[in-house]
């Protein structure tokens, strides 16, 4: 898919998202913020960039770390998605719809950079780890979190089922950063010094088949291709989806397995771009 069309799926698709995304994976997705934030190591003063921020669920986290001497920007391609956000925000946060390839912000204007489960969903996501780089001070860190490898994503299945009934393309690389190493030799080939790469095993919990099949399809990546979905093909593609997570039923709900990956680095105090 052009990367310009791309793009513009990712940002339909999350604005359609945006009502259900917090409520369906605020609990599912814990795990891996609290692994970000133990890694990215924010202190009170500090001023933080969260890419791809989504509702908020990091960024107003990161507020209270730095606490009201501190200042955070969160930034998101979905307008959707940053217009629920800045309901919520407090004094030091601020938000703004922008392009994780591009962001517009100042070289050398933050102590950390966070990207919480969205590097994924990027086209180049070199370009946007480089924008990253350049916004960071000499020093600054930069925490990186994204889904690990397909086979230990009980999930994964989804991605099939919707390609079965619509070609979307919505995220063709969607794991490629899961791989061993992947994610962390990115960071390398930008420059940046790694200080900490994990993986973390973690379950997701719905209580039943239907709110497994709104995280998937309401409240995730697929949720413009299920959009145009007609009732018929619905039910169809939730009974598919039930059937591949069947392996993770616990009485009516579902343990399903998870896996992410963290990676913190640090930019060079003394950083020389070749």
């Amino acid at each position: 898919m052009d990367p310009k069309v791309q793009t513009r799926v990712q940002r339909y698709g999350w604005d359609l998202a945006s009502e259900d995304y917090e409520p369906l994976w605020q609990q599912q997705l814990a795990p891996a913020r609290a692994a970000l934030f133990a890694a990215a190591a924010l202190t009170p003063g500090e001023r933080v960039l969260d890419v791809a921020c989504g509702t908020g669920l990091l960024t107003f986290e990161a507020a209270r770390l730095v606490t009201t001497a501190g200042r955070v920007v969160g930034t998101d391609l979905s307008g959707r998605m940053i217009d629920a956000a800045r309901r919520m925000a407090p004094a030091n946060v601020s938000f703004q719809r922008m392009d994780a390839q591009k962001l517009d912000l100042r070289a050398a204007s933050f102590d950390a950079v966070l990207c919480s489960l969205g590097l994924m969903y990027v086209p180049d996501p070199a370009a946007a780890v480089s924008e990253m780089l350049r916004v960071l001070r000499p020093g600054g860190r930069l925490a990186l979190a994204v889904w690990g490898e397909r086979s230990q994503c009980g999930w994964a299945p989804l991605f099939e089922i919707v390609e079965a009934e619509v070609s979307s393309d919505v995220c063709p690389l969607f794991f490629s950063l899961g791989q061993p190493d992947q994610l962390a030799d990115l960071c390398a080939r930008a420059g940046l010094e790694v200080f900490d790469h994990r993986r973390l095993k973690s379950t997701l919990a719905y209580a039943n088949a239907s709110q497994a099949c709104d995280a998937a399809f309401l409240g995730g990546p697929v949720a413009l291709a299920w959009s145009r979905f007609s009732e018929e093909t619905k039910l169809r593609v939730c009974q598919r989806y039930a059937s591949a997570i069947e392996p993770w039923r616990h009485q009516n709900g579902y343990h399903i397995p998870g896996e992410f990956v963290i990676v913190a680095a640090r930019k060079p105090v003394l950083f020389n771009r070749a």
